[in-house]
């Protein structure tokens, strides 16, 4: 079972983030649990239902068991972490029952889960004697529970996650964000991956939800596709990768300068949706040494109307190489890496495939950010919005091409002509951050057209769209204020 974070179109429009149940993992896991694994069996934060599937399994004769358990002690890893992190992606590579066949072209299964290919017919076997298809049915109940925790939290985060980097929800289209709960593995694991298009977080059992990890796999899920398409130009600056070979690092931050890069944005993110400074010095201290650096770049972001998938160009051309170096020299980092207890497993996802629509709009952006007095840019900028509107792609990247259009004849002063297009805007379905910026517009537009009732009206319903950046909202409040009485 799986259900839509965001069930009303008129939210959010964001399909492509769901929490739900898998069967395919509570059948992979049901297996493992029969087979051998143990890990946190006895620890008191399980869930019960753990507990009622192995007694449900213990009390049935089931003929490919002894086969199962030595398949399984064959393959077992160094510990029930790393063995549960493999049957998790075994898990997420096959279709499910009853025939689990790979989902992909076996060159594309990722290898630990294909490094399980022979545990596939003992799983059908498994399956069909001990009955899990009826198992799964008189357990999902528990599950959808443990479910609901989640809903409320996870609403709440993604929808800050979005405002603040001012992005569509479900960022790029065609890409899916996953959360499923599991309760047949240790309490308090969060297990991430990116396959592709689609990044899935596997929570179990915990007392409090681990929102801060669900969190942090959601800016990754949007923050990874700006940062890798940057990525040649951001590699010019790799001389300051030197500095972390000491530090308390994965080895592929210390190889890859872009990944490095990456993980500091997010960890400058953190730390200012969390309001909490004291974020930066750690994040530095751990090796994530550019975190001060964008942690001083994101208030200058927060002030501008772009979103961080346009805006992110500037701050990489802003690292100062003698700056940083000077700055990440006098870094003292930490002896160890800071634990989490959640597990966290992510494969790279490859750079997404933009609409055509969207590869102009990015054309158009640049051109416009880059106007100043240059009348051509801006004139070029208006020729790739009107080419985005011709093209393939989502209601939210034409909606995005209208705004465009309305932000140009605000500068070329053409009131009457800004306003059509803003109302273009509106009537194209556009994600929350443009719909806000376009009624602030439209408020101001009827503010020098010296109707301050209409303006009172826009500055109002731009307060009420739920995921409306902070400079738009902070704009709508300050502006709607002067409004005389």
């Amino acid at each position: 079972m799986s259900v839509s974070l965001f069930p009303s179109p008129g939210l959010r429009g964001a399909e492509n983030l769901t929490l739900g149940v898998s069967e395919n993992l509570f059948a992979v896991l049901a297996a493992a649990n029969a087979a051998g694994y143990d890990e946190g069996i006895d620890l008191p934060d399980n869930s019960p239902v753990r507990r009622q599937l192995r007694d449900a399994l213990a009390k049935q004769n089931i003929a490919v068991l002894p086969d199962l358990k030595r398949y399984y002690r064959k393959h077992m890893q160094r510990n029930g972490v790393e063995d549960l992190s493999e049957y998790i992606s075994y898990a997420l590579s096959v279709t499910g029952p009853p025939d689990f066949a790979w989902r992909t072209r076996d060159v594309d299964v990722p290898p630990d889960a294909m490094a399980l290919s022979e545990f596939t017919p003992l799983l059908i076997d498994f399956y069909r004697q001990a009955n899990l298809a009826a198992l799964w049915q008189s357990l999902r109940p528990a599950y959808e529970k443990e479910m609901e925790k989640y809903h409320s939290p996870i609403v709440a985060t993604t929808t800050a996650v979005d405002g603040y980097l001012r992005v569509p929800a479900g960022g790029y289209l065609g890409r899916r964000f996953q959360v499923f709960v599991d309760l047949l593995g240790a309490p308090e694991q969060v297990q991430t991956r990116n396959y592709g298009d689609d990044a899935f977080v596997i929570v179990t059992s915990t007392e409090k939800p681990r929102i801060f990890d669900i969190r942090h796999a959601y800016l990754h899920f949007e923050i990874d596709p700006i940062v890798i398409k940057y990525g040649v130009a951001l590699d010019q600056k790799r001389s300051l990768i030197d500095f972390v070979q000491t530090a308390p690092l994965e080895a592929g931050f210390k190889r890859d300068f872009v990944l490095l890069a990456n993980e500091s944005l997010i960890k400058a993110v953190e730390s200012r949706l969390d309001k909490n400074k004291g974020e930066i010095d750690q994040a530095a201290r751990q090796g994530y040494v550019l975190t001060p650096f964008f942690a001083e770049q994101l208030p200058v972001f927060e002030k501008q109307e772009q979103g961080m998938r346009y805006y992110f160009p500037e701050m990489a051309d802003a690292i100062d190489l003698k700056r940083e170096d000077t700055r990440i020299a006098a870094i003292k980092f930490d002896p160890a890496p800071l634990v989490r207890l959640g597990k966290q497993v992510t494969v790279p996802a490859p750079e997404p495939t933009l609409s055509p629509s969207a590869q102009t709009l990015e054309k158009a952006e640049d051109f416009y950010l880059k106007r100043g007095s240059n009348s051509a840019n801006l004139d070029e900028a208006k020729q790739l919005y009107l080419k985005s509107l011709e093209q393939n792609g989502s209601a939210a990247e034409h909606a995005q091409a209208w705004y465009g259009l309305a932000r140009i004849a605000v500068l070329q002063k053409q009131p009457d002509n800004a306003v059509k297009l803003f109302e273009k805007t509106l009537g194209a379905s556009p994600d929350d951050p443009t719909k806000a910026w376009t009624l602030v517009y439209l408020a101001r537009l009827s503010m020098a057209a010296s109707d301050p009732e209409k303006a009172a009206k826009f500055y109002q319903e731009a307060l009420g769209v739920q995921g409306a950046s902070e400079p738009a909202r902070k704009a709508a409040q300050t502006e709607s204020q002067k409004i005389p009485k």
